[in-house]
């Protein structure tokens, strides 16, 4: 490899591929069937998003050098970012008949299978992804590939040992952490803790990632399910202080005022309180601030928590200004506009999901 590539190839590796990309430029005006070159500057145009450009370029590599692994590799993810799946998967098998003992060419082949929504073809994606890891047993990529497809087809147990291999060999790796938190969100009401590692997983993820919507967007969802159980504690709050309410304007006196009082006023501070002590425990300090931040950027959960709010200010005030008949006939409009903004609020939040 000459300076001018290795120049080119640091560059690409420090995420400046415009500058790596006329460098080669400049160095294939001179040597326009270098493979090497055609290849990387094809990495570049697919970074910088211009995929037509970086199948045409990578294309003329294989034109250049009709065996060259690392091009039909490239060739394949080209293509499966342009969404051309056959074609992908062409490329990808003539990765693997050029190099049956690379794990790059078993792993590049899982990718490609592992789009289908078939089950054979998942499967195939999972044994593929196993190959890649008999091949090469430290590389993350094929560990987080055998995870990803045992995911998919249901097998949490090797998911979650494979997402935690990867992790061991790669620390960094958003995804891993990312798909690692899926599954103990998934077991939240099995496993104590699962929640909280989730949180911390998924908060991870997007420290690692900063242009990675996935992972916030799975810390959104959290925030939205805490906001949106807590308008049961708010209901629970309401309903006693509104049947209080109304049991001391019928004519309560004496005791039996105090009595009545003093029980709405333990429901509602004694439901709120557990509720938050169940939540610190939940959540521990240092996940709170991440979860904060990302709940102030939510429209959705601000609106829910907007609507819980309303709640708890009625019952609080209900508890005080009891006597006036306002606070028990606003109780149940309330409640419904906590339900309609639940619907409309898990409707927005589903049309902020990234794409797969």
């Amino acid at each position: 490899m000459t300076e001018e590539l290795r120049r080119a190839d640091a560059l690409y590796d420090l995420g400046r591929y415009e500058q790596a990309a006329a460098l080669l430029a400049r160095h294939l005006a001179g040597e326009p069937d270098d493979a090497t070159a055609l290849v990387l500057l094809a990495r570049c145009r697919h970074r910088l998003g211009d995929e037509k450009q970086a199948l045409a370029t990578v294309e003329q590599a294989l034109r250049a050098a009709p065996e060259s692994l690392h091009a039909w590799m490239i060739h394949t993810h080209i293509l499966l970012s342009l969404k051309e799946y056959e074609q992908a998967e062409r490329s990808a098998r003539r990765a693997v008949e050029l190099a049956p003992q690379h794990w790059g060419s078993h792993y590049t082949l899982g990718t490609v299978l592992d789009r289908s929504t078939r089950i054979e073809r998942r499967r195939a994606a999972h044994e593929a992804a196993r190959t890649a890891v008999a091949l090469a047993p430290e590389e993350a990529d094929a560990h987080f590939l055998v995870g990803l497809t045992a995911h998919r087809l249901g097998n949490h147990t090797v998911a979650q040992q494979a997402y935690e291999t990867a992790l061991r060999l790669d620390p960094d790796s958003s995804e891993a952490h990312n798909n690692l938190s899926l599954l103990h969100l998934r077991r939240r009401w099995f496993r104590p803790g699962a929640w909280t590692r989730a949180a911390e997983g998924f908060v991870q993820s997007a420290a690692l990632d900063l242009h990675d919507r996935q992972a916030r967007y799975n810390l959104e969802t959290m925030a939205w399910g805490t906001v949106t159980g807590s308008r049961w504690v708010a209901l629970a709050g309401t309903v006693a202080v509104s049947l209080g309410s109304a049991h001391l304007r019928a004519g309560a006196t004496g005791t039996d005022a105090l009595v009545t009082h003093l029980l709405c006023a333990a429901v509602f501070l004694g439901s709120w309180g557990g509720w938050l002590l169940w939540l610190s425990r939940r959540v521990p300090p240092h996940l709170r601030r991440p979860l904060l931040l990302v709940a102030r950027g939510c429209r959705p959960v601000l609106g829910m928590a907007f609507a819980v709010a309303l709640l708890v200010v009625h019952s609080a005030l209900a508890l005080v200004l009891w006597h006036h008949a306002l606070f028990g006939a606003l109780a149940l409009p309330l409640f419904f506009f906590a339900l309609v903004t639940n619907v409309a609020g898990r409707t927005a939040l589903q049309q902020r999901a990234p794409k797969q």
